[in-house]
């Protein structure tokens, strides 16, 4: 039904026989390894030892002994010299009393399953956690390995050999009251939906049995906890977008994080209807109507209390409504241009050309290449109290207080062109469109930029000239374009490596280095980064995503080529020559830097080959 629980307990293998049980994971046995391994050093030792103590005595017996060493903040003397965290603690004490080690992924787990074995009671008494079950063996998370008093009597209610592995316990007790509460809702959600799936698949056929139907299904105090969670998770995972599909028989949820979809749950498909119920029903969408694609935003908070919004879409598929949830961080406009990944050149060349008193200055790239983050940043930097910066969009992607905000609205024509010959009469210094889709549009921000306007918009191609050749395919003069282009930036996002665990010792061949900064003959790195994987990036190797960007400003050159011929192998070479950076050339140096592999400068500069 769901992914494995854990990724390093895939087809458990039978465990030998186990050697005698350890006495109690203690102070004492945990220092005397810490020693024995050379992780302390001998003259420090009791000072540590005492500060341990007297920790665990202030807990009154609640806290955990390897917690207790974790909040010491102690260096471990052995190369790398990392500082021992929880995490670190307690996969070294795995090996040490010969358990496999495991982190809790929480969307991993087949809730309603495990939750079977036991009550939260009896896991919460011995600090145990069921975290996969297959036909014949039953993986318990535990933190206390010498305690097995509960072993014989889970294996005999499972009808399962008993696989013990070693968990983080803070991870533990956290888990144990939000699993036991999740299975409960998710069950107690199926079964308040009803068995029907075919009518639960129609709502119109709900309304028709009583709207009080429809509305139990979206408050439902279990939906509002899957809902909840499942946020507060996305939240703390770092995720861009959350996806709801429905299946025949499951749904599926899935994250993407840092540009790559991870699938991490499966609910039941009443539950999965109730759930879009909620979502819509907080988010101003109508609930009933499920045959048309409707757009909605909610407003809420992280766990820390940091304001998230999410902006919604739903579509109707085959076996029923998918949502996707795109999840924007209000923090995003006020990064600056370095945080965006500008390097300090094209940062100052960016900077100039926004400062221009008027002209169009276009940002292009495919679908989630950083495109409106780019401009808002922009935007919210230029938007002080003498300037007055009117946007039409489609949607909103983000409300901001700086800005005057259009939502284009199709359904009463209202579109991008009208957008902006009303925002012509609203007295404005800066324009921004949020996309040039035919020639009406780019005719009204053409008009503006004559009528001494500055116009930011964005465009869907590969490279920056190209978008010069999209315009004129569009129908745009090349004289009215000649006056009013100024700029043209295209942008791509590229995964970071993880700072907490990247290593140098990458491999690069000489024929993967050429097909990326040949052209611009620079030196090979002497040193590469590569990907290995730790707690704070999922074990991915990766951590967040740069943009890399290459910034074409028009000059007389390149102008004349947009009047004579708008050739694009022309333009390419004009603005080469007009020292623009190539899309690869950029990625190389984020390569050369440490910040990325080859790997992912090829990989999202592809269409550029």
């Amino acid at each position: 039904m769901t992914t494995p629980a854990v990724q390093n307990v895939q087809n458990v293998p039978s465990p030998a026989p186990r050697a005698p049980r350890l006495r109690a994971l203690d102070l004492q046995s945990i220092f005397s390894w810490l020693l024995a391994d050379g992780i302390v050093r001998k003259e420090n030792v009791k000072a540590q030892f005492a500060q341990a103590q007297a920790i665990l005595k202030n807990a009154a017996g609640s806290m955990h002994p390897l917690s207790a060493v974790a909040q010491c903040k102690l260096v471990s003397e052995q190369p790398p010299q990392r500082l021992l965290t929880l995490d670190v603690l307690t996969e070294w004490c795995a090996t040490k009393v010969g358990l496999p080690f495991i982190r809790i992924d929480p969307l991993k787990i087949d809730f309603t399953k495990v939750a079977d074995v036991m009550s939260a009671s009896y896991a919460a008494r011995f600090n145990i956690l069921p975290v996969d079950m297959n036909a014949s063996t039953l993986v318990v998370a535990t933190a206390d390995p010498a305690n097995v008093e509960w072993e014989a009597e889970i294996a005999k209610v499972a009808r399962r050999r008993i696989e013990l592995v070693l968990a983080n316990p803070l991870d533990i007790a956290q888990y144990i009251s939000q699993f036991f509460s999740l299975a409960k809702s998710i069950r107690d959600a199926n079964r308040h939906t009803g068995q029907d799936l075919a009518m639960r698949s129609n709502f119109e056929q709900l309304v028709e049995l009583g709207k009080s139907n429809k509305q139990f299904d979206a408050n439902d105090q279990h939906i509002v906890n899957i809902v909840d969670w499942l946020w507060s998770y996305a939240f703390e995972q770092r995720a861009s977008d959350i996806h709801l599909e429905p299946k025949r028989e499951f749904a599926t949820i899935r994250l993407r994080i840092d540009g790559v979809l991870h699938q991490v749950y499966q609910v039941p498909a009443a539950v999965m209807i109730a759930m879009t119920a909620r979502i819509k029903l907080l988010g101003r969408m109508d609930v009933i109507e499920k045959r048309r694609p409707q757009d909605g935003r909610i407003k809420t908070r992280t766990a820390g209390g940091q304001e998230v919004e999410l902006r919604l879409s739903t579509l109707p598929t085959a076996f029923g409504e998918k949502l996707v949830m795109r999840i924007f961080d209000p923090e995003v406009v006020v990064k600056t241009l370095p945080e965006l990944g500008f390097p300090p050149d094209e940062a100052a060349r960016w900077d100039a050309l926004t400062r221009r008193p008027h002209g169009i200055i276009l940002v292009t790239g495919p679908t989630g290449s950083g495109k409106t983050t780019t401009l808002y940043t922009t935007l919210k930097a230029l938007a002080t109290s003498e300037v007055n910066v009117c946007t039409v969009e489609d949607p909103i992607e983000m409300v901001e207080a700086s800005f005057n905000q259009m939502q284009v609205q199709p359904g009463i024509d209202l579109s991008f062109a009208d957008g902006v010959r009303a925002l012509m009469r609203q007295d404005p210094d800066i324009i921004m469109v949020g996309e040039i889709r035919d020639l009406q549009t780019a005719e009204m921000a053409i008009q503006a930029a004559l009528t001494g306007h500055l116009v930011f918009s964005t465009l869907h191609t590969n490279d920056a000239p190209a978008a010069v050749v999209r315009l004129l395919e569009l129908g745009v003069p090349d004289y009215l374009l000649e006056a009013t282009l100024i700029g043209v930036m295209a942008q791509r996002l590229v995964r970071t490596l993880c700072p907490d665990c990247k290593a140098a010792g990458g491999e690069l061949s000489d024929e993967v280095w050429q097909g990326i900064g040949g052209a611009w003959n620079i030196p090979k790195p002497a040193t590469v980064y590569r990907p290995i994987g730790c707690p704070e990036c999922r074990q991915t190797g990766f951590r967040g995503r740069t943009g890399i960007y290459e910034l074409l400003t028009v000059s007389e050159g390149f102008a004349r080529i947009v009047r004579s011929s708008g050739d694009i192998q022309q333009l390419r070479q004009q603005s080469a020559a007009d020292g623009m950076k190539p899309l690869r050339i950029a990625g190389a140096m984020k390569v050369v830097e440490g910040v990325t592999t080859a790997d992912e400068v090829l990989k999202v500069s592809a269409a550029l080959a």
